[in-house]
């Protein structure tokens, strides 16, 4: 492989094939001096962590005409921005997010810091979107490695150690690429390429710029990289969820701060466990007085486990909740929405 012909065939297509995002410098205003808003390009790489660009687009959007600023979110209340965040998921992001806000509002006069070191001093800011910032932003020369540049390495160099074992390799070879000259732009080409055109499936060989380097596509199976072990299957929890309904409101809990979903509206529920509720069991644990009814359950995937979620349905009331509207629930986190809409439609 030739490195610096390597470069430049694939920073001419980006110049050419960019995408359009809306936190994005495109090649031709980056090139006459335009430079990307360090708070649009970390807001748009904390959400786009785990998220993909259609879903995380509207989030970005809705959050920069209400924050504006690093210092407009960093002076939003917590339950308003866990509220916006509701849906994108991995909701611990939310909270890094409101943090290094306030960091770099409090410690850094709202600006922040140019450098990939001072990035990563910012609490909620690792290494990747540090990297990621440092050269979007402010052209330094970082190694910038998501799951799309990991792809187009390990096709590129065909490399047959699976991930995520083969992560410190693949991130050596990309580091081995970067230079001093257009780094904002080679991170943002190696993206577009992975997420266009180097795809996990069906890859358009085709359309690459870069095929004549590719030493997966020479050895005739480019989909078959990168190598991946076997996941071990995720255990499976169950647990009660409880629509106590107040004509039309409906009754919601906020979820402790720390740990899965913290600091989130949710409907109230049992602990989650390795063995199923009994329907006595279920009743005992409900937030109010009955009469309790099933009506039905649902299914819901976390990162590091499956979960079953009985729902039982009530019409009452109770201390100790929030009252909503159930026109408000859209901002409930995926797995109450479900919840909320089967119990509330199941019953009709």
């Amino acid at each position: 492989m030739a490195p610096e012909t390597l470069r430049t065939q694939l920073l001419a297509w980006y110049d050419a094939n960019a995408r359009d995002l809306p936190w994005r410098v495109l090649p031709a205003d980056h090139a006459a001096g335009v430079r990307a808003d360090p708070y649009r390009v970390w807001l748009s790489e904390v959400m786009l962590q785990q998220t993909t660009v259609p879903h995380a687009t509207p989030y970005f959007l809705k959050f920069l005409a209400r924050w504006p600023t690093v210092s407009d979110l960093a002076a939003a209340e917590d339950a308003d921005v866990m509220a916006a965040w509701a849906g994108l998921g991995y909701y611990a992001r939310a909270r890094n997010l409101l943090a290094c806000a306030r960091a770099v509002a409090k410690r850094h006069d709202g600006v922040f810091p140019d450098t990939e070191e001072g990035l990563r001093g910012l609490p909620g800011l690792g290494p990747y979107t540090a990297a990621a910032v440092g050269a979007i932003a402010f052209d330094r020369p970082t190694n910038v490695v998501d799951g799309n540049v990991e792809r187009v390495m390990a096709r590129l160099f065909a490399v047959e150690q699976p991930l995520p074992e083969a992560k410190p390799e693949l991130k050596r070879l990309a580091e081995a690429l970067v230079r001093e000259d257009r780094p904002g732009d080679w991170a943002q080409a190696l993206m577009d390429l992975g997420a266009t055109v180097c795809r996990p499936k069906q890859p358009l060989c085709d359309r690459c710029p870069v095929s004549s380097h590719c030493a997966a596509l020479a050895a005739g199976a480019p989909e078959t990289f990168p190598r991946k072990t076997k996941k071990a299957d995720r255990p499976h929890r169950y647990g009660v969820a409880y629509v106590l309904t107040r004509g039309d409101q409906v009754a919601l809990v906020r979820r402790p701060p720390k740990g899965l979903l913290g600091g989130m509206l949710a409907l109230p529920t049992s602990e989650w466990r390795q063995a199923r509720w009994s329907e006595a069991e279920a009743v005992e644990a409900a937030p109010a007085e009955g009469p309790w009814r099933g009506v039905g359950e649902v299914e819901h995937g976390f990162t590091h486990f499956t979960l079953t979620l009985q729902l039982l349905r009530a019409e009452g009331d109770a201390s100790d909740v929030i009252w909503s509207p159930r026109r408000d629930l859209d901002a409930l986190p995926s797995v109450f929405l479900k919840a909320a809409r089967a119990g509330l439609t199941n019953l009709l």
